[in-house]
This record gives structure tokens, sequence and C-alpha cells, in this order.
């Protein structure tokens, strides 16, 4: 394997930097009095800095070669400079422009990580607290946090009561507000949004209950600048998850987010919708998973009310799901009750795989049951010499006996049927693993492209979903249960990627492509699927929220525009509660309802703060079906652009322009992404960059299909 080496190159000279030995606060040397007086004489911290720059003689920094300097000569460089800062820490010139020096060298990855290690938070803070230096530092953060990893993002997270304390003494200072909402938007979102549980520490620091007040208090004030408003925006939406319960309380934060709805930045409108759905995802219940064919029952005895009934006689009453889950339970009985006087594996194999692709419950559990003499009771006969007691159990042994014949085209029959033993048992990657085998040997097999659906990888399951769509030979079960799962994939991954880049990105433009697929797909569903479908709730849930997410300002306040969707959606409710299952309080339904319930007066009310969220915003173009379909299309096809060139765009979780004090420009780590004047190449194609070995490594097992060795 080729590994990244650096090219032998002559050594330069070094230049000759000044002593610091002796260097100290008191020192009455010459040349120490002269570097007060040159700083003391510069108007501006970028004079300053460059006065302090041409004393240290460093390299200029805003040159990939400068920084190259820095890296070769590091320990040396911060020494000298960390003992200017020491010398002169309660120079607030000097150790201002250091800090700005250091902010600088944070465009390179690998020298921020440097810096961080020496101690650079630590330097940073106590300067916030000085007036003269407040911005400065407040600028320095704001640099670290927006391009900096994950550890300096939570390391400075720590630092969020600082911020507040400023902000909350200086209440009419909105360029100080303005840093400190965008350093903590990167830093206290690296620190808690995240799905596992954070460290209490980084939830403690956050202190939602006073963050969320003020960041809103000040988004309302007529100044804001839109950094301030995109940042606050974000911010607000970290908490939402593991502090959820003080969210809720905070009705304010709750109806800004609804408003932000009727943005006209699509970024803010997803960005909203994101935090709404987050802020239900720990009080919510899972979906239903389990079926009881005795309620069911009870439902037809009952009779349906009216007009429930002629809703499906309308749809064709046995292509609903209530007539084919009763049909194929009785079918499934049937065959067990064969089963047990032919002792046929095989003949009961055949007729699984055809129940398995009808309907999701149409395997149901049961047993043999027989009465005791003695005690009257209905006991599981475990004696018919059969290999199984319980139904489902025959699954795995109907396989074996379907693979045992060696029939041509029932290997994919035999497989299906394991795959679906292994979903009943919840084990979920094992019929991933049997699926993707089976298509390695029949590519057009519909319902293994289901099953792969619902494995935990998004990005397989919505090409999947996709790929199985496509096969001519399916049923609707298998139909409309890969419409359900595109609209749930593609609208998670769509919401995500949109977060994550900004408009013009690649990335931003197949999250545009996902939400629309999103949103076709789950109008297709709707259409077509039985009206007592299972997941007819979950799909209009989607519908409803994405709608207004696509659709923003366009959407009339009174919600009229998608009357007939929540129609749709109270005909659903109004079956599962016939059928003895309340609807469960999904996370989507939670955000659903919360979002209808409080749109109309959250529109009013917030109305003026999303105009000037708009004010802002450069005329966004309509969002085109034609296009997102051709950037899904091209995603599907995996293209991808290479990696290791220069400026090759890094996804940043914020809307604004690259914040940087440094325009030099970098190369970026082919792994990781990190920018840096430091990288070094692969020797194989001498074009992929990397950090270092463990980089290289890491990115091996992709990059050797394009590496020249």
């Amino acid at each position: 394997m080729p590994g990244p080496r650096g090219k032998a190159k002559a050594k330069k000279p070094k230049p000759k930097a000044h002593s610091l030995a002796n260097l100290n606060a008191t020192s009455e040397d010459s040349e120490f009095n002269e570097l007060i007086d040159d700083v003391d004489g510069a108007e501006g911290w970028n004079k300053i800095v460059n006065v302090l720059c041409e004393f240290l003689q460093l390299p200029d920094l805003s040159k990939r070669s400068g920084l190259k300097k820095i890296h070769a000569n590091f320990n040396e460089i911060y020494h000298n400079i960390d003992d200017v800062y020491v010398a002169n820490v309660k120079n607030e010139k000097i150790t201002g422009a250091i800090i700005g020096i250091y902010t600088k060298m944070c465009a390179d990855a690998i020298l921020r990580d440097k810096l961080f290690q020496k101690g650079l938070v630590s330097k940073i803070t106590p300067l916030i607290n000085i007036p003269s230096t407040r911005y400065l530092a407040l600028r320095a953060l704001t640099t670290v946090t927006h391009h900096g990893g994950i550890d300096v993002r939570k390391e400075i997270a720590l630092e969020s009561p600082t911020l507040f304390k400023v902000m909350r003494e200086n209440p009419d200072d909105l360029r100080a507000a303005e840093m400190a909402i965008t350093t903590m938007a990167h830093a206290i979102g690296a620190a808690i949004n995240q799905e596992d549980v954070p460290e209490h520490k980084y939830i403690k620091a956050t202190n939602t209950k006073v963050l969320i007040p003020v960041v809103i208090d000040f988004m309302r004030r007529p100044g804001a600048s839109i950094q301030l408003l995109h940042h606050g925006l974000e911010l607000i939406t970290h908490p939402v998850l593991h502090c959820w319960s003080e969210c809720k309380a905070y009705a304010p934060l709750q109806n800004l987010l609804v408003a932000c709805l009727r943005s006209a930045d699509l970024t803010v409108r997803v960005c909203a919708l994101g935090g709404l759905i987050r802020l239900e995802g720990l009080s919510a219940e899972e979906d239903q998973k389990l079926f009881d064919p005795h309620k069911l029952m009870a439902a037809v005895d009952r009779r349906f009310p009216m007009h429930l009934t002629e809703i499906m006689m309308d749809y064709g009453l046995m292509r609903c799901d209530t007539y084919l889950t009763l049909q194929s339970s009785g079918d499934n009985q049937k065959a067990m009750m064969q089963c047990a006087q032919d002792k046929d594996l095989y003949s009961l194999g055949l007729k699984l795989a055809e129940l398995v692709t009808r309907n999701e419950f149409s395997i149901a559990e049961g047993g043999f049951q027989t009465q005791d003499p003695r005690t009257g009771k209905i006991e599981i006969d475990r004696d018919l010499g059969l290999p199984f007691i319980m139904w489902t159990d025959a699954l795995p042994h109907c396989a074996r006996a379907i693979r045992a014949k060696g029939r041509p085209g029932e290997e994919d029959l035999a497989d299906m049927i394991t795959a679906k033993f292994f979903i009943i048992r919840s084990r979920i990657p094992d019929a991933v693993e049997v699926a993707k085998r089976g298509l390695q040997r029949n590519p057009k097999f519909a319902y293994f492209y289901y099953v792969i659906t619902l494995g935990r990888d998004f990005h397989e399951g919505l090409r999947s979903a996709k790929k199985g769509l496509k096969c001519p030979k399916i049923t609707p079960f298998v139909r409309f249960g890969l419409l359900h799962r595109a609209v749930e994939i593609a609208g998670h991954l769509g919401l995500c990627r949109i977060q994550e880049s900004r408009p013009g990105d690649r990335k931003h433009d197949e999250g545009v492509a996902f939400l629309m697929s999103a949103v076709e797909d789950a109008k297709t569903y709707a259409m077509a699927a039985p009206p007592d479908a299972r997941h007819m709730k979950h799909v209009l849930y989607w519908y409803i929220c994405l709608t207004l997410a696509i659709k923003g300002p366009e959407t009339p306040a009174d919600l009229q525009e998608l009357e007939v969707a929540l129609k749709k959606l109270r005909h659903a409710d109004e079956f599962s509660m016939l059928f003895g299952n309340p609807p469960p309080k999904t996370q989507m339904r939670m955000a659903q309802q919360n979002i209808v319930r409080r749109y109309p007066t959250a529109v009013m009310e917030w109305k003026d703060l999303v105009a000037r969220f708009d004010e802002e915003t450069t005329s966004e173009c309509a969002i085109s079906l034609e296009k997102a379909e051709d950037d899904l299309a091209a995603w599907l096809d995996e293209i991808h652009l290479e990696q290791g060139e220069e400026d090759d765009p890094h996804p940043q979780r914020c809307s604004h322009p690259r914040i940087s004090p440094n325009t030099v420009a970098l190369y970026r780590c082919s792994w990781c992404g990190n920018p840096s004047a430091a990288l070094r190449k692969c020797s194989g194609c001498d074009k992929a960059r990397y950090c270092d070995g463990g980089c290289q490594k890491s990115h091996w097992s992709e990059h050797k299909a394009t590496c020249r060795a």
C-alpha cells in the first residue's frame, strides 16, 4: 500500500529571530521597550498583529508557504510567541495580537489542533471580559469553532457561561452577541446535538433555561444581523433533543420554529423542521410492531362505521389491509393444519413464501392446540412429529426443505422465508445479509430490496427502495412497503443533508432531491395504498411536514391546502382505533400535530422576525422537480467528485459564508477533509493528500480502486 511521503528539498537558512530568553514583564531591555512602543503606536488590530509578526520574524501567514514554515519549526516558533505572551500577560494589546496570530494559524487544521493542545482556549477566554480585546477574542473563538474539530468545539462549549455573561451584561452590543451566538452555535452543536446522551458537563454548560430566552431576545432586536439570526436559529435547535423538557416548557421557542416554516429560505425552513422533529425524539413512543388478530376479528364483528365502510368499498374491499390480513391469517392456519397431517415441509414452505409477499402480518405466531382430557385446558400440542412447535419456527425448516429440493428459481423463495424469520425475531442485520446474498443471485427480486430498507444504513436503504420499485414482479404489499421506507429514509437524509451544507453545494442539491423524492413517494402512497394500511399515518405525517418545508410561504396560513391529507389522516386514525390500536405517540406524529396546532397562531406572532430572515435572503429559485430527479439519479448512480484537490468543499453546518481572518488557499485531507498546508501526497498516485498515515490508512479501502499503484 503506497504511503504518504514528502519530497526532499534543499533546506533554506532560517531567519534569525529576536532573542527572548531574558524577556519578562519588568525587563528594561531596549528590544522589548521598542516592541511596546511600536505596539502602542499602531492603530487597529491588524497593524498591531503585523508589528508583532515582524518582531518575531514570522513567515507570511496568508500564504501556504508561510504556514509550511510554521509546521517545519512549530515548537521553536510557538516557544518564542509564548515567551512574549507570558512576559506581557497584562499588556492587552500584545496578548490580543498574539491571539490574532494564533487565529490566523488556525486556518490550518493541523496547526489548530497543536495550538489547542497547547491551551489556546484558556488564552482566548480571559480576553472576552476585557472591553478593549473583547471583539478580537470573540472573533478568534468564532473562527476556531467554525473551522475547528469536534474536540476543539467541545472544549469551547464549556466556556458558554462566559459568553452568556457577556451577552447579558451588554444587552445593546449586537456585535458581541452575534459573535457569541455564532461561537455557541458551532460549539454547543458539537457537544450535545447527537443521538447519544452527552456528558453532563456539556448539558450544564449549555444551561438551556438561560440560553434559549437570551438568544431569542437578541434575535428579536431590530438591528440583529442575518448572521445572528441564522446562528441563533441553529443554536436554539441544538438542545431540543437532550433538553426537550426545558424546550417544551418554553412556548416561544416552539412557536418561532413553526413560524420559520414560512420563511422564503429553504435552509431556515429545514433547520426549523429538524428542530421540531428532534424535540419529540426522547419523549415519543415506538410505532406498532405486533399484530393481534383477535382485535381485528372483534372489530369486524362490531361492524365498521358507515363512512369507513364506504371508503373501503370505494377502494375495493378485497384490496384493503383488513381483508388481506384476515384472509392471510386464515390461509396460514390452513397451511399449518395441512402440514400437521402430511408432514410436508416443502409444500408448507411454498405456501408461506406466497403469504410473505401478500401482507405484513400474514405469518402470525400460533401453535397446534389440544385439550387436556383431565383438566380441560387448551395446551400446545408438542407431539405431532414436526421439527417445530410454534408456527413461526417452521420458517427455517421450510427454507431448508425448499433448498433440499434444488429446483430452479426456488432458492429465492428459501432465502425470502429465512429473511422473514429473522425479521419476526427482530434480527434485522441477519435478514439484510440474507437479502444481499439473494440479490447477488437474482437482482430483480423485489422483496430482498424491501428487507435491506429495514437496515440501519440509510444510504443503502434508499438505493434499495428505488431499485426495488423498478422490479418487474412486485406485489402490492412489497410495493407499498418500499414506498413507505423510501419516504422515511429520504425524509431523514434530506433534512440532514440540507442542515449540513450550504446552498450551491452538491450535498445541498442532494438534500433537496431527497425531500422532493420523499414528498412524491408519499403522495403516491397516500393515493394508491389501502386506506386502512398500517403505515398510512406515518407516511402522511411525513407528507404534511415536508410539504410545509418545501412550499414555505406558498402554504396558506390556514393550511387549507393540506386539508385533504389531514382528512385522510383522521380516517387513518379512526381505522387504527377501530382495530383496537390507538395511534402511538410516535416522533413524527407528535411533531406533525405540534406544527399543525401552532401554525396559524405562530405565523402571526413571529411574522416580523421571519420577514427579517427573508430580507437578507437572496431570491431563492423555485425548487425544480426535474432538477431534483436528476440530482437523485446522480446520487443513486454514485457520482462523486475527486478528493484531495484544492479547495474541495467541506461540509459546514452553517449557512453563512466562510468565516476566517486568513484567506490562504489550502488543500484538504482526502479522508477527513481537514485543510492544511502540510498534507502529504500519496506516493502511488501523487494526487490524494492526507494529514498523516492514519488518515491514509483509513481511506485506502476506497482510494485503492483509483490509485495508480
